[in-house]
């Protein structure tokens, strides 16, 4: 707990006499910083409005004359507390005057209490109390706003690093399961809306466990990397996403593509892999290739999102069935395969 004695005061007086009978009066109390200003002027010196952070520790409370040249002390009450940095500062008015206008002025600047001159000490020193236990509430509640300001700060940091993590697969580096379901229902209800077609291609390693058992799973994880990236520089059109689906499993969402352009996509992705030229020995080429099942369909009440990843799953699999390595392309509405060449 902070000493009140240890709090800065400043006195604004335009008598010299005043300010240091007022400072000896303080410092024989045992508060420590006590300055003087004889002027408004030399007072917004000493408080300096222009560095927030200073301005607030430099002075705890100010024991302003009212009557003073140039500038009174009222106006200068109401210029404090229009400043950001200096309107937590409690300001005891010291006066001679006593009548009602006076003091409801003064009230109205922003002044926190008022002792009459010749001031008796007594009282002086109570008042002053009370403004610098106001004060260091003040300080108090600020400090742990600002705690709290920097907490929520580093939880919605840390949230959002959470949320992107959420998004991204840490082996491949393209999108999550999460994402790809999140896309393609988003994609679903657009197409729905504007009467497009939404394609999906589904995309499988071939004979993937068995070079996880002939390579490793540090090649693996390697091998499922290069894959992501040569699906992801094939499928590039900014609303294509390409995903993760599970294991050695793929799916990417083409919308507004019809059959014939997601089988275009589903033969280049296969020669795409084959270039890789991924050496497999359980593989019937020597190398790593992939099986694509193509799904597609104009959405509408008559179907689902489930519908269509079935339907992608049905075309997988008879690429699988049909020698793997290749691809097969169904309409959901006709729902004939169609063999990609």
């Amino acid at each position: 707990m902070v000493n009140l004695t240890s709090m800065s005061i400043l006195v604004v007086d335009d008598s010299g006499d005043m300010c240091l009978s007022t400072k000896y009066l303080l410092e024989a109390e045992g508060y420590s910083d006590v300055r003087t200003a004889l002027s408004v002027r030399e007072a917004f010196s000493i408080l300096d409005p222009g560095s927030t952070v200073t301005a607030i520790r430099k002075v705890d409370a100010i024991l302003m004359d009212v009557s003073m040249p140039e500038v009174g002390g009222i106006e200068a009450c109401r210029r404090i507390k229009a400043s950001d940095s200096l309107r937590d500062i409690p300001i005891i008015m010291v006066t001679g005057r006593t009548e009602e206008e006076v003091l409801k002025e003064a009230f109205s600047a922003g002044a926190m209490d008022y002792v009459t001159k010749p001031a008796q000490p007594v009282e002086l020193l109570v008042r002053l109390r009370s403004a610098l236990s106001l004060k260091r509430e003040l300080d108090c509640r600020r400090k742990r706003e600002l705690e709290l300001s920097e907490l929520t700060r580093q939880l919605e940091e840390k949230n959002l690093i959470l949320e992107h993590l959420s998004t991204i697969d840490a082996v491949t580096g393209i999108a999550t399961r999460r994402c790809f379901d999140s896309a393609l229902y988003s994609e679903w209800h657009r197409t729905s809306r504007e009467g497009a077609p939404l394609s999906l291609i589904m995309i499988d390693s071939d004979n993937f466990k068995a070079f996880n058992d002939a390579y490793g799973h540090p090649e693996g994880d390697k091998c499922l990397r290069l894959i992501a990236q040569a699906l992801r520089s094939a499928a590039k059109r900014p609303g294509d996403v390409v995903a993760r689906y599970g294991g050695e499993e793929f799916g990417i969402i083409l919308p507004n593509t019809n059959l014939e352009g997601a089988n275009a996509l589903a033969q280049k992705l296969l020669s795409r892999i084959e270039e890789l030229r991924i050496p497999h020995n359980g593989s019937a080429t020597g190398y790593v290739t992939i099986s694509c099942g193509v799904a597609t369909t104009v959405p509408n009440s008559m179907h689902s999102v489930e519908v269509l990843v079935s339907t992608a799953d049905r075309a997988l699999y008879l690429a699988k069935h049909n020698g793997k390595n290749q691809a097969c392309g169904i309409s959901v509405e006709d729902a004939n395969p169609q063999p990609v060449h």
